[in-house]
């Protein structure tokens, strides 16, 4: 997981990229990465087609999620570009491809691609310092508001902060 924790920030710094809430489709056009958002089956967040030689690549997104869905899911398919090749597939019967799909069980750590491009997502769109920075000027507000000020700021979803809290230490587990 220190891959995936040292990849984000690379690409934060690499793009100047220095507080929340972090232009996710930003990042994509600068990688030479389109995302399109499209009417998938709702299990199905988003995935990663890219070529073979990894000269051309697609983000598709789920356009029925809410945006911080939307995003995490960008950050998701980010991590797999950066961090895996991908499984090949055939598209439309003659393109070559490698392919990474984002669907429900993508969370629920059953492989170690879906774990590292989870923790990639996280840490980009959140990561530690801004974090523990932010939090410690919420500490006048309960837990749950400074959850919610914290998914706010940061553009996610409050499920999505409270993981991050809980795998950062700042948070027990319920």
């Amino acid at each position: 997981m220190k891959k995936a924790e040292a990849e984000s920030a690379r690409l934060l710094h690499q793009y100047g990229i220095e507080a929340p809430p972090v232009d996710v489709h930003r990042l994509a056009r600068a990688l030479g990465i389109d995302v399109q958002l499209e009417r998938l089956d709702r299990s199905v967040s988003g995935m990663l087609v890219r070529s073979p030689s990894d000269d051309a690549a697609v983000i598709v997104v789920n356009g029925q999620h809410a945006d911080v869905r939307q995003r995490f899911t960008i950050a998701h398919e980010l991590g797999h570009f950066l961090l895996h090749r991908g499984r090949p597939v055939i598209v439309d019967h003659l393109t070559r491809a490698h392919v990474n799909m984002r669907d429900e069980t993508s969370s629920l750590a059953t492989s170690t691609e879906e774990i590292a491009a989870n923790q990639f997502a996280a840490s980009l769109l959140m990561p530690t310092d801004w974090v523990t920075s932010a939090i410690n000027s919420l500490d006048h507000l309960s837990s749950s508001r400074q959850v919610a000020a914290l998914a706010s700021t940061f553009d996610v979803s409050e499920q999505a902060m409270e993981y991050r809290l809980i795998n950062l230490g700042l948070r027990a587990a319920p």
